[in-house]
């Protein structure tokens, strides 16, 4: 879900335990074969698999909706399911092949119910971030490929700082709003919260950035197979988050017109 994008399985941790050493590589070079290494064109693949396997599931809920049944309980149960899945692949990376088709499907459920609800309200707002979401992808995807953005250590270092800070601010406003009458300020559609929002936006995109580079060397590093389907599910979750953020500036958008 949008929450969990913060993305915990692509962090260096993970792929670094995945690697194969060093000692072991000559070794491991006449064990592993193309079919069981993680390359780029596998994560591509299964990247593209885990997308049709969301947008499926949406669909569904999105028709459903639409014909008259109530999105929430699906929506938010697929959110919940889905976030178990995401820190049970975090913490076992191997079941991945397993865990993120499933992901994928019960985003979908959210996805789906949360689109429908926007999209009654602020009728066209649904294609219009999916747009948003797929240019900024493919932008992203461009200076990444043709080494305009670098990612360097004080890159990683900054975008993971912002995005930790906005999820602290996140789950403190939440919590706040849950129990007093505390507003958070990225409510409503004032200049102070749209600007969060638009600041949450270039977070989100800068972490394809590290998703890029994490899948990038991966491959380079032979690692096992298996780490496609958590490669790609890590960056499933950064586009469902910008998708997300972008529904939410979009609306506040047009609740001002």
């Amino acid at each position: 879900m949008a929450f969990n994008s913060k993305n915990p399985f692509l962090t260096n941790k993970t792929f670094s335990t995945a690697t194969v050493s060093k000692k072991d590589e000559v070794h491991q070079a006449t064990v592993l074969g193309y079919d069981t290494e993680m390359t780029l064109s596998g994560t591509i693949n299964k990247s593209l698999i885990l997308f049709l396997l969301l947008t499926a599931s949406a669909t569904v809920i999105w028709w459903l909706t639409f014909n008259g049944m109530n999105p929430i309980i699906p929506a938010f149960g697929g959110a919940i399911i889905g976030l178990i899945l995401v820190v049970t692949s975090a913490f076992k990376p191997q079941l991945s092949p397993y865990l993120a088709p499933g992901y994928a499907l019960f985003e979908g459920l959210f996805i789906g119910g949360i689109s429908a609800i926007f999209e009654a309200r602020y009728p066209g707002i649904v294609i219009q971030a999916v747009g948003a979401t797929f240019v900024t992808f493919l932008v992203c995807l461009g200076l990444y490929k043709y080494k305009i953005v670098k990612v360097t250590e004080q890159f990683k270092s900054v975008v993971l700082a912002a995005t930790l800070a906005i999820a602290t601010y996140y789950l403190v406003s939440w919590l706040f709003s849950m129990f007093t009458s505390f507003t958070p300020v990225h409510y409503g559609n004032s200049g102070m919260s749209i600007g969060i929002s638009v600041f949450v936006i270039v977070i989100a995109a800068l972490n394809l950035f590290l998703d890029f580079d994490r899948i990038e060397k991966g491959a380079e590093q032979k690692m096992p197979k298996y780490m496609e389907w958590y490669g790609a599910m890590g960056l499933m979750i950064t586009l469902v988050w910008l998708y997300i953020e972008f529904l939410r500036l979009l609306s506040k958008l047009s609740s001002k017109n």
